[in-house]
């Protein structure tokens, strides 16, 4: 049995590898059809088979990956069109959080979205896109919260999760990350000033730019996967 102690770095290991299978399932390293078996992965990645499996497990639960029985786990076909009917309700979701938010969003709350859109401007700064994209998640869901409505944050936060490694990539885009933190100053105003048009405005069109750009990216990390 895992101590106390071993199970936050368990954890820590599991969400790190579960990033690393979703950056080669979305880069078509691993293209579809690719067993994902437990014991290859330990040997790749130099861990132990238990965050593996619970990496697995995380990512089925948000539907990258299958697990069958006897058959284990495999990555399955995504369409480009399925993605970007995905990142057409997040721009939505995200549209309508914003404009509830430009409506109901505390002082503390307030206070709380600066402070998120102040720390993506330091890795902004510092030129990191995965610190930027894990501070950029914490900017989302203060956003979310200040919507006040529970269903709605639910339903963000899990498209969100599933959306995960297509927004993360798409940072790594020349000058994406700047242009994605002009976006959040915007929203930012705008929430602030009680506009909730100009809110759904301008998270609905930060949300679509990244869907459109998708494509794109994908097709860049599949080249440089092919030539290396």
């Amino acid at each position: 049995m895992n101590s106390p102690a071993e199970i936050p770095v368990i954890a820590r290991q599991s969400e790190r590898l579960g990033e690393l299978i979703e950056e080669r399932i979305v880069t078509g390293a691993y293209p579809p059809g690719t067993r994902l078996d437990e014991q290859e992965l330990a040997t790749t990645f130099g861990v132990s088979r238990t965050p593996v499996r619970e990496a697995l497990i995380q990512l089925a639960s948000i539907g990258l990956i299958e697990i069958r029985p006897r058959r284990g786990a495999t990555v399955p076909e995504v369409g480009a069109d399925r993605v970007c009917e995905m990142f057409e309700v997040m721009a939505e979701l995200e549209a309508m959080c914003g404009r509830l938010a430009a409506r109901r969003i505390t002082a503390s709350e307030q206070q709380a979205l600066q402070e998120a859109h102040r720390a993506c401007e330091a890795a902004r700064d510092a030129n990191t896109p995965d610190v930027y994209y894990q501070l950029n998640e914490v900017f989302h869901q203060r956003i979310y919260e200040a919507s006040h409505n529970g269903f709605l944050v639910e339903q963000a936060t899990a498209l969100h999760r599933r959306l995960r490694p297509y927004r993360r990539l798409q940072l790594r885009v020349r000058n994406r990350m700047a242009t994605s933190f002009n976006e959040h100053q915007a929203i930012v105003e705008a929430i602030i000033k009680g506009d909730s048009d100009l809110a759904s405005a301008q998270l609905r069109a930060h949300v679509t730019v990244q869907g459109e750009r998708f494509a794109d990216l994908v097709a860049t990390l599949r080249d440089f996967n092919a030539g290396a």
